[in-house]
């Protein structure tokens, strides 16, 4: 049986939320959609509330995948210690709360999503991500894995793939906001996307306010980021794998705009 999942890229700002609520149900019935997760780290520009949460799993996300603003609302703190949806990178320390991988009833069986937070040019420094999701892999019982790596360097994130090529079904990174067109099924049949894009303001810098990052680049004293006004996208990637054997054999870019 075949098997489609969509990863949406991370959901920015308010207008994101909003624009995401307005596409996905549609995008899963236009693509046969099986199955979808979200990263919502940025829905509040810097983290996600519970609300927003509810809002991205009502709106069509079957699990939210975080990063390194995971604890930018602390109001998300006990929802997310007391959900199953909603997963914070794995690496971080398990003093934290939360959980940081999933496994998930389908009609296929059942799905696995890890996820996983980098360590370079990142603010702080959490666990080994390739030496955490080998701990993670030998507890699973599903051939349906699918990874995301939230990570600064597209080394990194091509080194995570490479290195679960045959042991997962698919593997793509966030966190830089810019999709890349690197989408392929690497030799031992796991499909990779170095990043997903996002989804929100489509005229801005990583979804905020085009002139507020130029201002910070040119050295000037600048305020708090705000998210850019105007049109909005969803970008994102789907997986088509055989539920059979977990290989993925086809792997699809998104892009939608207003």
């Amino acid at each position: 049986m075949e098997m489609k999942v969509l990863a949406v890229g991370d959901v920015v700002a308010p207008s994101g939320l909003e624009y995401l609520k307005r596409q996905l149900r549609a995008l899963r019935r236009e693509r046969n959609i099986d199955f979808c997760v979200v990263n919502g780290e940025n829905a509040s520009v810097l983290g996600m509330t519970p609300r927003q949460a509810d809002e991205m799993l009502d709106a069509g996300a079957d699990v939210i995948t975080m990063g390194n603003h995971t604890w930018g609302r602390r109001e998300l703190v006990p929802y997310l210690a007391a959900s199953k949806e909603v997963l914070r990178p794995a690496n971080l320390s398990p003093l934290q709360p939360g959980r940081g991988w999933g496994v998930y009833a389908t009609q296929f069986g059942d799905v696995a999503v890890i996820d996983l937070i980098g360590r370079v040019g990142m603010d702080y420094s959490p666990d080994n991500p390739f030496l955490a999701v080998e701990r993670i892999l030998k507890r699973m019982e599903t051939r349906l894995i699918f990874v995301e790596l939230h990570a600064e360097a597209t080394s990194e994130k091509l080194a995570m793939g490479w290195m679960l090529d045959g042991k997962v079904s698919a593997v793509w990174g966030t966190h830089t906001h810019v999709q890349t067109a690197d989408e392929q099924i690497l030799p031992r049949g796991t499909g990779y996307l170095t990043d997903l894009g996002m989804t929100g303001p489509r005229d801005s810098v990583l979804g905020i306010r085009p002139e507020l990052s130029v201002s910070k680049f040119r050295g000037e004293l600048t305020g708090r980021y705000e998210p850019a006004p105007g049109p909005c996208k969803l970008e994102g990637c789907v997986f088509t794998v055989d539920a059979d054997t977990g290989r993925c054999t086809k792997a699809e870019r998104v892009v939608l705009h207003d």
